[in-house]
C-alpha cells in the first residue's frame, strides 16, 4: 500500500519554492507514494508541469477568505459594514484584536475557518510546504488529518514578516521542520529556539540532467548581440535586487563595456524597474524578458550569471547556474556560501551596488577567471541525496 502525502502551497507561480517542490516530487519513488498537492488558488505557469500521477486539489472558498486574511482588518470591517453585515464586521475586528493581544494569530484563523470542515481523507504525511506562511501552517495542523506533519521553511525569517509568537506556539505541532539552508536554520532557531531539536537542513533539489536537457529545448535569445550577455533569473521584486543590477549596468555602459543584461521573471516591481531602466537610458541594454517556465536556454547562452538578491532561503537559480557551469556573481545571502566557493567557483559580494559592480566588472574584463570558474563548476557533482531525508522520515510511519 502506498503512503499518502499531501503538500500544501499557495499556487504554482513560477518561483523557486514551486520549482523545488516539482523537483522533489520527481525524485520521490512513484510506486511507494501517493502524492497530493493542495493549493489555495488555481494559478501559475507551473500548473502544466505537475506530473499526471499527482493529485491536484484546491481549497474550497479560499477566494472568500483571501481578502479577510490579507487586508487590514479595519478595511475588511468597513466593507462588511457597507454591506450591512454588522455582526461579521464586529467579529472580524474583535478576533483580530484578541489575536494581537494574545500574540497568537491562530485565534483569528480559528474564527475564519470555524465552519470549514476538516478534510475527510487521512494522510500519512501532511506538509506545510509554502513556508513560512501562517495560514497554511495552521490549516495543516488543524484541518488535515495526518500521522506526521512537516513544516518547510524556504526563506530568511529575519528578512520577512515572520511572526515568531505564532511559530513558537504552533511549530511544536510539527514532527519535523525542514529548512533550506544552514544559515536560514540558524536564524530560525534564533527567533524560535524550540525548533532546534526537530529542525534539519534540507537543500532544494535539482536534477542537472533535466536542466542540461531543457537548456537545449528552447530558443533562448533572439537578438544578434555579440558582446557579453549577463543573466539574472527571479521574480521582479525588491527582495531579488534587480534595482541594484540596473544601477550596476548603468555604470558598466558608461564605461563603454559591450554588455547586455537580461532578466527572466515577472513581478510587482516591473513598473518601477521600467522607470529606472528608462531613467538610465538602458531600454536596449537591460532587458526584462518576462516569466518563462524554462529559462535554461537563456542561461545556457549567457556568459555570466548574477544573483543580486537582498535575501534568499537557498537560491535555486544558483544551483541551476552551477549545473550549466556559468561564472557566477552572487550577493552574500543565505545559502550562498553553501553553494559557492568564493574565488574558485564564483564571487560572493556584500549586498550593495558598489561591491556588485566591481565583481561583475572583474568577470567581464577577465575571461581567464570566467574560464577558471567554468572549469571548476564542471567538476562539481550534483545528486539527489537530500531526498533520502524525506524517505527516512516517512519510513518511520506505519501504514494502517
Amino acid at each position: 500500500m502506498k503512503k499518502k502525502i499531501i503538500f500544501m502551497i499557495i499556487n504554482m507561480n513560477v518561483g523557486g519554492t514551486e520549482k523545488a517542490l516539482l523537483n522533489m516530487i520527481a525524485e520521490i519513488p512513484k510506486g511507494k507514494y501517493e502524492i497530493t498537492i493542495l493549493m489555495l488558488e488555481k494559478y501559475g505557469d507551473f500548473l502544466s508541469s505537475i506530473p499526471s500521477e499527482v493529485k491536484v486539489e484546491y481549497l474550497n472558498h479560499y477566494q472568500n477568505m483571501k481578502d479577510i486574511l490579507n487586508n487590514p482588518p479595519h478595511k475588511t470591517a468597513l466593507q462588511l459594514l457597507k454591506l450591512g453585515k454588522l455582526i461579521n464586521a464586529f467579529n472580524i475586528f474583535l478576533f483580530h484584536l484578541l489575536s494581537k493581544a494574545c500574540k497568537d494569530r491562530s485565534i483569528f484563523f480559528k474564527y475564519i475557518l470555524n465552519n470549514y470542515p476538516e478534510i475527510e481523507k487521512e494522510y500519512d504525511i501532511a506538509v506545510a510546504y509554502a513556508g513560512p506562511m501562517e495560514f497554511i501552517s495552521y490549516f495543516v495542523t488543524n484541518k488535515i488529518k495526518a500521522k506526521k506533519r512537516i513544516q518547510w521553511i524556504h526563506f530568511d525569517v529575519t528578512k520577512i514578516g515572520f511572526d515568531k509568537h505564532f511559530a513558537s506556539k504552533n511549530y511544536k505541532r510539527f514532527d519535523k521542520i525542514f529548512v533550506v539552508s544552514e544559515e536560514a536554520r540558524k536564524k530560525l532557531i534564533s527567533l524560535v529556539p524550540i525548533v532546534k531539536e526537530n529542525s534539519e537542513v534540507f537543500h532544494n533539489i535539482v536534477s542537472s540532467k533535466v536542466i542540461q536537457r531543457q537548456a537545449k529545448e528552447g530558443i533562448g535569445f533572439d537578438d544578434d548581440f555579440d558582446g557579453i550577455r549577463i543573466l539574472t533569473i527571479g521574480r521582479l521584486t525588491m527582495e531579488k535586487g534587480q534595482d541594484l543590477a540596473i544601477s550596476v549596468m548603468a555604470r558598466l555602459i558608461n564605461e563603454g563595456f559591450n554588455v547586455k543584461w537580461y532578466c527572466v521573471g515577472e513581478g510587482n516591481a516591473r513598473e518601477s524597474y521600467e522607470k529606472l531602466i528608462d531613467k538610465y537610458s538602458l531600454n536596449d541594454k537591460f532587458i526584462l524578458l518576462g516569466s518563462d517556465s524554462n529559462p535554461y536556454p537563456y542561461l545556457e547562452q549567457s556568459d555570466i550569471y548574477v544573483q543580486p538578491s537582498r535575501y534568499e532561503g537557498y537560491c535555486i537559480t544558483l544551483i541551476e547556474a552551477r549545473c550549466l557551469h556559468k561564472p557566477i556573481v552572487t550577493t552574500d545571502v543565505n545559502g550562498a556560501r553553501e553553494q559557492i566557493n568564493n574565488g574558485k567557483t564564483g564571487l560572493i559580494v556584500n549586498i550593495e551596488e558598489n561591491d556588485l559592480y566591481y565583481a561583475v566588472k572583474k568577470l567581464i574584463i577577465n575571461p581567464d577567471l570566467r574560464a577558471k570558474f567554468t572549469c571548476n563548476l564542471a567538476k562539481e557533482k550534483f545528486d539527489t541525496f537530500e531526498i533520502k531525508k524525506f524517505i527516512e522520515f516517512s519510513n518511520h510511519i506505519r501504514i494502517s
